[in-house]
């Protein structure tokens, strides 16, 4: 935990006989009510839910458009399930206590809408169905993004273990023809990758200029009138990270900036305790 302390959006959304409860939790009770339904509506031989949940772009590109959203709410019960309910669980909390609730949410929702989203885009050239919940893999990329050297099973680095099973899931899609799961994999997998890297601050998305526009810059008085460059304001994910790169690199690896980041964060956090 940094010296900064945590936000209500970075503390559990309540407890349980003494456990934390987290939205990924809330997540994963939701599925499974999914997959409990699921299974009703199956033994019952009810067909209507399969015939207007699911996703296929087909449909959706003749105007079905709920079907991008309605596509996970079908869950048959199976071990693949489980073992996506376990990884929402684990990297999902992992990744909502360092970036709060709110973003956490935010970057599940693209995760599930992503790949519908994709297939609706090629749609005329390659159409594509997809039913159940999917998204859960995407975490775990980013959180092997996030926590690169954490160690999973068989002590291997997050890391290397992401890259080990993106290289799996694509020589199955080979050899299979399951393009299907590869586009999937590949979109959500790419897009954790850069959310994460933009989130850590380690790059910026470039901004379009227009012809004739000039760039804006904050003036310092009395500083010899040259413009500060240095970014102000850091974000509670972005302490955090550079807290992380103090503890595995020390002090001294901060950049000019970083330092600038992190000095304005405690200057922000005096003043408001000072009640200012």
């Amino acid at each position: 935990m940094s010296d900064f302390g945590y936000t209500d959006e970075h503390q559990p959304v309540t407890w349980y006989r003494g456990h934390p409860i987290y939205a990924a939790h809330m997540v994963v009770v939701g599925f499974v009510a999914t997959m409990i339904a699921t299974a009703v509506i199956m033994a019952l031989k009810i067909a209507a839910p399969f015939a207007w949940l699911p996703f296929s772009s087909a449909d959706v590109l003749a105007g079905q458009v709920w079907r991008v959203v309605t596509y996970g709410l079908l869950n048959p019960p199976s071990l693949w399930f489980a073992v996506d309910m376990l990884m929402i669980v684990m990297f999902g909390r992992e990744l909502e206590r360092f970036f709060g609730r709110v973003k956490f949410l935010v970057l599940y929702g693209c995760f599930y809408v992503i790949p519908p989203l994709v297939f609706t885009a090629i749609g005329h050239w390659y159409p594509a169905q997809l039913v159940g919940e999917t998204g859960a893999f995407a975490l775990f990329i980013a959180f092997a993004t996030l926590y690169p050297g954490a160690m999973m099973m068989f002590n291997i680095p997050a890391k290397w273990a992401a890259l080990v099973l993106i290289g799996l899931f694509s020589l199955r899609a080979l050899a299979y023809h399951a393009w299907d799961d590869a586009i999937s994999i590949w979109a959500t997998s790419l897009f954790a990758f850069v959310a994460i890297k933009y989130e850590k601050g380690e790059f910026s998305l470039p901004r379009l200029r227009l012809p004739g526009s000039r760039p804006k810059f904050k003036v310092i008085t009395g500083g010899g009138g040259e413009p500060d460059l240095s970014p102000r304001g850091a974000t509670m994910a972005e302490v955090d990270a550079l807290l992380d790169k103090i503890a595995q690199s020390g002090i001294s690896s901060l950049t000019k900036q970083e330092r600038a980041r992190l000095d304005s964060a405690r200057e922000r956090l005096a003043r408001r305790d000072s009640g200012s």
